[in-house]
């Protein structure tokens, strides 16, 4: 039981990763501090997308669900939690890419905005 609360503890972290690299520059809006840690969680996430190295949080997850005595998976954590309810069944590479777009975009729309608020009041 103990295992199984943990990796559901780390499934509501990393999908609280996934939010932060995705919407963490909101965040910057409100408390600048953050903008180094929200860089690097994004900079990561791109990393993992493309890289196909996966994200360690997965392989922690998978590895408490087993000691729990539940079936694990094979494939990542946005790709068994995240594209089952975004995407259909068939994950390519070209998905993948565009996924890491889509961290950047969202990004660089956000930043934008940040600079042109700031750039406005000064």
């Amino acid at each position: 039981m103990l295992y199984r609360l943990a990796a559901d503890a780390l499934l509501v972290l990393h999908l609280g990763f996934v939010l932060f690299a995705l919407f963490g520059g909101l965040l910057v809006a409100r408390k600048h501090g953050v903008l180094p840690i929200h860089l690097l969680a994004m900079g990561w996430a791109v990393y993992v997308e493309l890289a196909d190295r996966g994200c360690p949080l997965t392989g922690w997850e998978q590895t408490l669900r087993l000691q729990a005595g539940d079936a694990g998976y094979s494939e990542g954590f946005i790709e068994h939690y995240l594209l089952p309810i975004l995407y259909p069944q068939w994950l390519t590479w070209p998905v993948q890419y565009v996924l890491a777009g889509v961290v950047l975009v969202v990004n660089l729309l956000i930043y934008g905005w940040l600079y042109w608020r700031h750039v406005r009041r000064h």
